[in-house]
This record gives C-alpha cells, structure tokens and sequence, in this order.
C-alpha cells in the first residue's frame, strides 16, 4: 500500500535521502573562477627616439677677405671640392690699381732713400773737413733715416696690397661639400661677408632637440642607435659629443649633437636620421598595476598556467602611470591576472578571459 506525505514534508524528505546517499568524507567540488588575465610583454616605452638630421661637425661660412664686386661663382650647392680649388672670384681692378699703387710707392720711397743716403754721406765728408756744422750734417741723417722707414713702409704696403690682389680668388683649405650658395655674381659683398657655406665630411654628426624632462635620460643613456629613414636597415653606433647649456628660446629645447662612430658610406649629409636612445640591459617588464597586491609578504602578481592560479612573487623596478614594470619574478609571454584575485587560492582551477592591454586598444 502506497504511503503518502504532506505536501511540505516532501522537499525534507528528498534533502535527507539527498545527503544519506553522500559518505562523509567527499567535499563538495572547487568552483571554476573565470578570472580577467593579460599576457607580460616588455616595456617598449623604456626608450626615447629623436628625429634630427646628418650633419657635419665642421661647418664654414667662406667668405672674402676684402671686399669688391661677385665677377663669378665657380661651384653650386651640393659640389664637392679640393683644397685650394677656386670657388668664386671678385672683379679685380679696383685691387690690381691698388697693388700697381702700392709698387709705385715703393719705387718712390727706394729712390727718396738713395737720395737721402748720397746726401749724408756728402755731408759726413764736409763734416770731416770742418766745411759744414754739426747741425746741418744732422740734418741730413734725420732724412736719411726718415726715408729709410718710409721704405720699409712701402714695402709693408706694397706687400699687403699684393696679398689682397690673390684675395680675389675664393678657395677652401680643406676638402668639402658645398652646402648653401649666399650670393650670386653681381652682387657686391662685404670683407668678411658669407659667400659659400661649406661642409668637411670626414666627421658626420646628427642634430637633434632634446627637451628639459629628458636631459638626464641623454645624458645617462649607455646606448645611442642611429638609423636613417631612407635606409631603415642601417644602424649606426653614436655617442653625445655636444649638448646647449641652455634652452633655445623658441622652441624651449636643448641642441644636442651625436657622433657618428664608424658610419657606412650610405651616410650622406642632410638624410633624416633617428636616434634611439634605450639602456644596454634587459628591456624590464610591464604588467598592469591591479595585477600587483601585497598581502603584507611583499609584491606578487597570479600567475595563470595549465588553467591553473599560481601567485608569485615579483621584483618591482617602478610603478607608472600606465603599470608596473617588474624587474625580476616573470618572464616575458607568461599570463597573469588583472581582474578577479580577491578570493583566488593557490592552485584554483581558472577560466582565464584575455583582456586587450591599452596599448593595443584603439
């Protein structure tokens, strides 16, 4: 005969029957947490990259020693020349009158000195025979000595004028590559007054603009990489030689010159080159700041491996704006929690959801 049961015994009835089927000794089994996770990468902000361009450490104005009218320039921008190769000449009439000035002077104060000379020594002999004074003899050699200065006056001149005369032909003690034209023939120019810009290409430097937050970081760099735009395979070793004591006052920046050390032949003055500037070490860490707790044994982070939470404890080098950068502890590639650890315990079976760091989101 079938036995029959209240309506609300019936539910304590099936939990009892429930828990007599279970033995003692079985727990109830661990719940699978779904967790946020991301996966460690290296910090590719620990480095600066300056835009500058291929300079040459040495950079001349030419310019004339005197002045006079352009008759001719002989090379263009981008020339390459010799030294002692003829650049550009001024119209020499005005210094060729100038010498033939200075040789006829020079021909007068030769003759004024013979003069003088004859004169003295007639009167050293008249002196001897008691037909003149001393006073008149005197006379005579105070205007040999002044004509013998005016003589070496000469000479001086005429010298200075013949060296002005070769002033009229520009030319370059070094070899160089012509960089910039400042004037043209027919224009008249100043001593002293730019005429070419040249460039010696033996040593080639980049010029680049630091700003003030970073003057430390240039300063310090173990390692300056330089590589060009057009050719991006070529990289160039390079080392701070120079760097502005003060700021530029426009720009509120700081010019700073790299060395070249040992460039290729593929460097050529005025490319558009890029200096890197990064530490010789390893690149750190960079892991999101909620991935890093501290439960009073120091920073750890959770380690997510074979869907299983693993906390580890890390090296932190500094914390960020934009996270953590771990100096010892992990490695790059492995996966960590960034949401989710409150209640996670070692060992805990996960399912991990990847999250898109900031840097890749856009």
């Amino acid at each position: 005969m079938a036995t029959f049961y209240p309506p609300r015994v019936a539910p304590i009835l099936a939990a009892l029957l429930l828990l007599a089927g279970c033995s003692a000794g079985d727990a109830p089994p661990a719940a699978v947490r779904t967790v946020l996770v991301q996966t460690v990468a290296q910090a590719d902000s620990g480095m600066s990259i300056y835009t500058g361009e291929i300079r040459a450490r040495h950079e001349i104005d030419l310019a004339f020693r005197v002045g006079g009218k352009l008759a001719a320039r002989l090379v263009d921008a981008g020339a390459e020349i010799k030294a002692g190769q003829p650049l550009a000449r001024l119209d020499p009439a005005d210094l060729q009158l100038a010498a033939a000035t200075a040789r006829a002077q020079l021909g007068a104060a030769e003759s004024e000195l013979t003069t003088a000379k004859a004169e003295r020594e007639r009167y050293a002999g008249l002196l001897g025979k008691k037909f003149v004074s001393q006073a008149a003899f005197d006379a005579k050699d105070n205007a040999f000595n002044s004509a013998q200065a005016r003589l070496e006056q000469a000479r001086s001149q005429n010298q200075i004028s013949g060296n002005q005369a070769s002033y009229s032909t520009l030319s370059s003690e070094y070899p160089a590559v012509v960089t910039a034209v400042l004037a043209e023939a027919g224009q008249v120019v100043g001593a002293g007054q730019a005429v070419l810009r040249l460039a010696r290409p033996e040593e080639k430097e980049v010029a680049i603009a630091i700003p003030e937050n970073r003057l430390a970081e240039i300063k310090t760099a173990q390692s300056l990489a330089v590589n060009l735009w057009a050719e991006p395979k070529i990289t160039v070793r390079g080392e701070l030689r120079e760097l502005a004591p003060a700021a530029d006052p426009a720009t509120r920046t700081y010019a700073a010159r790299i060395r070249l050390i040992e460039p290729p032949a593929e460097v050529r003055l005025g490319m558009t080159a890029r200096v890197v500037v990064g530490s010789a070490g390893a690149a750190p860490l960079l892991v999101p700041l909620n991935a890093v707790i501290d439960q009073g044994q120091g920073p750890l982070v959770w380690v997510v491996s074979d869907g299983k939470a693993t906390p580890r404890p890390v090296q932190v080098a500094q914390f960020r704006e934009d996270g953590a950068m771990i100096s010892g502890g992990l490695q790059a590639g492995e996966v960590v929690v960034v949401a989710g650890t409150a209640k996670l315990v070692p060992g805990q079976s996960v399912q991990a959801k990847p999250v898109t760091p900031p840097s890749g989101q856009r």
